[in-house]
């Protein structure tokens, strides 16, 4: 099994922040793949599923972005599952809007829900970060990351959650590299 978790801050006000794209993203990913019904389960909503032949727990805590980490250490501990099950959606500042990236281990880059799972779990899980951009000053940054998508990004924003759906079985297989390339052929069509 492996636990799929979106980064995000709970409640309807919160839906379209930049900082909720990790909770958009697995909830594209649910409807896409045809996941079960969301329960309230390990503080947060999951939903379970698969992926091509893998078994997905697909997880968003509801512990509010600071405290993601309770939600993931709880779920990996229930499970009996170390970090190398983990891959946590998110949105990165320090990459262009829309772009999509994989990596393991790094930088919390000032993240408080990545720092939250690195004090519960240590810095070796596997990030999906999603590019929000940089407003390009440090002032800029709170209300940029908590503010809404703009009506002209809508249409960016929907076709990368898409393609991060459509090839989401390449992650199960470990082929980072191959989503990466596929999401990224997607989004020029």
């Amino acid at each position: 099994m492996q636990i799929w978790t979106g980064l995000g801050n709970p409640g309807p006000q919160y839906a379209m922040h930049r900082h909720n794209v990790g909770f958009m993203a697995v909830d594209v990913i649910a409807e896409m793949h045809g996941f079960g019904p969301s329960q309230k389960k390990f503080s947060g909503w999951v939903q379970e599923g698969r992926i091509g032949g893998a078994k997905v727990l697909l997880l968003k805590p509801a512990t509010w972005m600071n405290e993601s980490g309770r939600a993931v250490a709880e779920a990996l501990r229930f499970y009996k599952l170390g970090p190398e099950a983990l891959t946590v959606f998110h949105d990165e500042l320090d990459l262009a809007p829309f772009k999509v990236k994989v990596r393991t281990g790094g930088g919390l880059a000032g993240h408080n829900g990545l720092r939250s799972i690195d004090k519960h779990l240590g810095p070796e899980f596997r990030r999906v970060r999603i590019g929000i951009g940089h407003p390009g000053h440090k002032d800029r940054v709170t209300g940029h990351v908590l503010g809404n998508y703009a009506k002209a990004e809508m249409d960016d924003l929907t076709d990368m959650l898409a393609a991060i759906g459509a090839e989401a079985e390449w992650l199960t297989k470990g082929e980072a590299e191959r989503f990466m390339s596929d999401v990224a052929m997607r989004q020029q069509d």
